[in-house]
């Protein structure tokens, strides 16, 4: 569902693609009804999917994503710093920059602690 907070890109082909993105968005609906993953663990799944294909657009949109089911944003970098051995490196920083680009801040800043929320 596109909201005032939907980035651009993705108003503009749900505009001109409705049907295609209304089918993409019944397609997402229908999974995460399919299994016993609640939409907290769903979106740290999403997220490191994102991040191993290295697609800033997608781990933007995860991390606002877990933000807005109350995730914090260290939970969200845990998830990402979690898949080092997976996807490397140099992918999982550039994801954790993104996910700062909506959580503000510098991740290279920032430790991963229990006592921090942001």
């Amino acid at each position: 569902m596109a909201t005032k907070r939907t980035p651009g890109a993705y108003r503009q082909l749900k505009a001109q693609h409705a049907d295609f993105m209304n089918a993409v968005e019944a397609l997402g609906s229908a999974v995460r009804r399919a299994g016993p993953l609640d939409e907290r663990v769903a979106q740290l799944v999403q997220l490191g999917a994102a991040a191993a294909i290295r697609s800033e657009g997608a781990v933007h949109s995860h991390v606002r994503r877990a933000l807005a089911l109350g995730v914090p944003a260290v939970e969200i970098r845990h998830a990402l710093i979690s898949i080092t051995s997976t996807i490397g490196f140099p992918t999982v920083s550039a994801a954790l920059s993104w996910a700062d680009d909506v959580i503000g801040g510098s991740s290279s800043r920032r430790k991963l602690s229990p006592n921090r929320n942001q």
